[in-house]
């Protein structure tokens, strides 16, 4: 009975080491920075760019771009909302050598998608109540999306499937004063 035991334990790992050894080998996506420097990630975004202030976009740092990005997107949003996740800012087709978002502005050549409240444009921060967290969710795709204007989060969510290469993530919260 042990030597029909062992064959059954070698049969078995024979059977299993492949697909462990291609467990091994499946490419690890890579990470991004995205920072800010008006804001540390999880600490509290400033007024001025909020609804309570001049509501523009804030500056944002990208580095560690992996070589065979050829655009990057972005998406910033608040899962605190109280009629669920609140969409801030769509943004696609940013050239992949992009290292700098100025505040207030877009590189050229991006799109800027339907945010919650219909507009192709950033949304500040402007919780009900409470204290919210803000994502900037950065992504670096192997393409170049052709969308439209009018897409939204989850248009351009379906549009990336199988093409995100990397990604980094920025959040920021905010309560009303």
């Amino acid at each position: 009975m042990k030597k029909r035991t062992l064959l059954r334990l070698v049969l078995l790992a024979c059977i299993l080491m492949p697909a462990t050894l291609m467990a091994k080998e499946t490419r690890k996506m890579s990470d991004m920075k995205i920072t800010c420097n008006s804001f540390a990630h999880n600490t509290e975004i400033p007024e001025r760019y909020t609804c309570d202030g001049k509501d523009i976009s804030p500056p944002l740092l990208i580095e560690e771009v992996p070589a065979g990005a050829k655009s990057l997107a972005l998406i910033m949003d608040d899962p605190d909302a109280p009629a669920g996740t609140w969409v801030h800012w769509v943004l696609w087709n940013i050239p992949a050598q992009t290292r700098e978002i100025k505040e207030s502005s877009l590189p050229a050549g991006a799109v800027q998608g339907l945010n919650s409240w219909k507009r192709n444009s950033y949304g500040g921060p402007c919780p009900p109540s409470g204290t919210h967290r803000y994502f900037f969710k950065l992504y670096a795709l192997d393409t170049i999306l052709n969308l439209a204007p009018a897409s939204t989060k989850a248009v351009l969510e379906h549009a990336m499937h199988g093409h995100i290469i990397a990604q980094g993530e920025l959040m920021g919260i905010y309560r009303r004063k």
